[in-house]
């Protein structure tokens, strides 16, 4: 990638894994679907069943060759949220609630100004915390122990 295209790469993401998208433009405008993956260092998100090209594979070891319908990336401003209330695309805007808490919503003419809620998929960790404690982790007795008191001063380094 040159510099120029570095340049104009999106800042302030938008979109999310799972989110429910519309296609504004191209082949599959108006067709709404689910971003299957979001591929930041070109701009581009990759929809559920939409934009599909025909590929040629070669036939390998393991696996047959043919011709397959593999689902392309599409740039990422021809593709727009979907408004939670009225099912219609819209932009998105972040607000934070009085908690603190950092929200996105919904933004433009006709839309409800309603939270877009975080997609159920982000929830799930792709590889799962490892339960059984490894030759580097740092024994639980050793971690509760209380090495400093602040009343007495106890613990504190000679300076």
């Amino acid at each position: 990638m040159g510099w120029k295209a570095a340049q104009k790469l999106i800042r302030h993401w938008k979109f999310l894994r799972g989110d429910n998208v519309m296609i504004i433009r191209g082949k599959d405008k108006g067709e709404t679907g689910t971003i299957k993956r979001v591929i930041r260092s070109q701009n581009r998100v990759i929809v559920e069943g939409k934009n599909l090209v025909k590929k040629h594979i070669k036939q390998g070891q393991g696996h047959e060759g043919g011709i397959f319908a593999v689902e392309a990336p599409i740039h990422a401003s021809n593709v727009q949220v979907l408004d939670p209330v009225t099912g219609k695309p819209c932009k998105v805007g972040v607000k934070y609630l009085e908690d603190g808490t950092k929200v996105r919503v919904s933004r433009g003419i006709g839309t409800s100004e309603s939270i877009i809620p975080r997609p159920e998929i982000l929830k799930i960790r792709t590889t799962p915390r490892p339960t059984v404690l490894g030759p580097k982790d740092t024994p639980m007795d050793l971690v509760l122990e209380k090495t400093y008191d602040a009343k007495t001063g106890r613990g504190m380094p000679e300076l």
